[in-house]
C-alpha cells in the first residue's frame, strides 16, 4: 500500500512538473514573465525534473548512488552541498512569507504598478493633446504667415509699379524743364 501510493505521488509529481514546465513556457511566450525570470525560473524547474529522477531511481534502488540519504536529495544532493535553492535569491522582503502573503504582497505590487502605469498613461495622453494643439497652433500661424507672404508680395508689386511710375514723371519733368 506504500508502494502504491509512494509511486502515485511521484507519477503526480512528475505531471505537476510538466504541467509547470508548460506553464512557465506560455508566461514566457505571452510576455508575462521577462527571458530572464523565464530562464531563472526554468532553471528551477530542470532541478525539480532532475529531483524527480533521482526520487525514481531511489524508489527502484537504480541510482548511481544507492546510499543516498533523503535528507541530502532534499537538500539539492549530496555532491553540491547547496541548501534549498529556492531560499538562495529570496529577498528580505518575502523571506518568512506564506504563500497567501506572498500572493497578498504581489498583488500589492502590481496594484502600485497599475497605478503607475495610469499615471504615465494620463500624462502621455496629456502631453499627446498639447501636441496635436501646438499642431494646430502652427497650421494657424502657417497660414497667417502664407496670408502675410500673399500681402507682401502684393504691396511689392504694386511699391515697383509706384516706383517705376515715379521715375517716369520724374523723366518727363526733367526732359521738360
Amino acid at each position: 500500500q506504500v508502494n502504491v501510493a509512494i509511486r502515485s505521488s511521484l507519477q503526480s509529481l512528475g505531471e505537476k512538473i510538466e504541467q509547470l514546465r508548460e506553464l512557465l513556457l506560455r508566461a514566457v511566450s505571452t510576455r508575462q514573465i521577462t527571458q530572464l525570470e523565464g530562464d531563472r525560473r526554468q532553471n528551477l524547474v530542470d532541478e525539480l525534473l532532475t529531483r524527480h529522477k533521482q526520487l525514481e531511481a531511489s524508489y527502484r534502488n537504480e541510482g548511481t548512488e544507492p546510499d543516498m540519504s533523503r535528507s541530502s536529495l532534499m537538500a539539492g544532493g549530496a555532491k553540491r552541498g547547496n541548501t534549498n535553492p529556492w531560499l538562495l535569491e529570496e529577498s528580505e522582503e518575502t523571506r518568512g512569507l506564506g504563500f497567501d502573503e506572498l500572493r497578498q504582497q504581489q498583488r500589492r505590487i502590481i496594484e502600485e504598478q497599475d497605478a503607475g502605469l495610469d499615471a504615465l498613461s494620463s500624462i502621455i495622453s496629456r502631453q499627446k493633446q498639447m501636441g496635436q494643439e501646438i499642431g494646430n497652433e502652427l497650421d494657424e500661424q502657417n497660414e497667417i504667415i502664407d496670408d502675410l507672404t500673399n500681402l507682401v508680395e502684393s504691396t511689392d508689386g504694386r511699391l515697383r509699379n509706384q516706383t517705376r511710375h515715379v521715375k517716369m514723371v520724374d523723366k518727363k519733368s526733367t526732359s521738360c524743364g
